[in-house]
């Protein structure tokens, strides 16, 4: 697979990585261990090297999984985690609400460490930015991190425009995390521009919108329960009957290239910048196979115009996460 460099960072991963988040109980129930392990393995064998995960996905259990999926093969991935979220370390109890006091960043390091089974975190992420711990602590914390060898990079997650300024004035950002496909554009409107010019790597996540630009899923769609999209206002069934329009254009591309919507999507995504890296995840090697493809598609300037033309305009019903959801991103 290409190999894309993350920004100015130097650190080079599979042009797509593999979002880990969906073998936790994000989208239902979790998956089988084991069959998640041979997923994870799979996807390394088909050329994937930058896997993402984070403590809040379990919590923990995310992480274990895999550390016990990349061990034998550490050398060979670059793997990225998050802190950030106020979870209790000894329990995994759900405190509410986020935490980047600097002791907790560094506690939070050894743990995950532990759970990775590992020396080193390749990229470690601000998850939600804390309002209640300048930014300029945060980079500095993690720098420390660096400077011991536990941290290779830097990364924020749904940060806004001045807090990415003021963190990487302090430690360089290698990448930005934060929701981006036809399904999400407003990072076209700053975080975009702002990666470009401060030389930071972009990730986004979701790059499927949850699974929509697949087109197999609208408005008769049932969701498993647990699943996290029966919360979201995009998901509601009325506003999937409105959305299932920007649907039907990655469809005709598709058609016309005799390929699937999901890798449309994704190749719209990678044609966007050489410094983007999309994280679709899935617990089904059918589905990983298919995202894969996508690195082998091109679309040309015609399938891109088309895709432009038919998206002017359109606005998304629903917002992409719930309020309470919302009010922990772009501080």
């Amino acid at each position: 697979m290409e190999q894309r460099i993350l920004g100015r960072s130097g650190l080079a991963v599979s042009a797509l990585g593999l979002g880990c988040m969906s073998l936790a109980s994000t989208y239902g129930p979790a998956g089988d261990r084991p069959e998640g392990v041979a997923l994870l393995r799979q996807a390394v064998d088909a050329g994937v090297t930058f896997f993402d995960t984070a403590e809040a996905y379990g919590p923990f259990t995310n992480e274990e999984l895999v550390g016990e999926a990349l061990q034998p093969v550490r050398d060979r991935v670059v793997i990225a985690t998050k802190f950030g979220f106020d979870i209790d370390l000894a329990t995994g109890e759900r405190r509410g609400g986020v935490n980047s006091r600097p002791e907790h960043i560094k506690a939070v390091a050894e743990a995950a460490l532990e759970r990775l089974r590992t020396d080193r975190i390749d990229l470690f992420y601000q998850h939600r930015v804390d309002p209640a711990v300048p930014i300029e602590d945060v980079a500095g914390t993690v720098g420390e991190l660096i400077a011991a060898g536990t941290v290779g990079h830097f990364g924020l997650s749904e940060a806004a425009p001045e807090t990415i300024r003021r963190a990487h004035a302090i430690q360089p950002v290698a990448a930005l995390q934060s929701e981006y496909s036809l399904f999400w554009r407003e990072p076209e409107d700053e975080l975009l521009p702002l990666v470009q010019e401060l030389g930071i790597g972009f990730v986004p996540f979701s790059p499927l919108g949850a699974g929509f630009l697949t087109g197999q899923i609208d408005e008769n769609t049932v969701f498993a329960p647990g699943d996290f999209r029966n919360h979201v206002p995009r998901f509601s069934r009325e506003a999937r009957k409105a959305n299932m329009a920007l649907v039907d254009i990655v469809r005709s591309v598709a058609s016309r290239r005799q390929v699937t919507p999901a890798q449309v999507a994704l190749a719209w995504l990678l044609a966007q910048s050489p410094s983007i890296v999309p994280i679709p995840g899935t617990s089904r090697l059918s589905r990983l196979q298919e995202n894969l493809g996508a690195g082998d598609l091109t679309l040309t300037a015609d399938d891109l115009a088309e895709i432009e033309s038919g998206t002017a305009g359109f606005a998304v019903e629903g917002t992409r996460l719930p309020e309470s959801a919302l009010a922990m991103t772009r501080r």
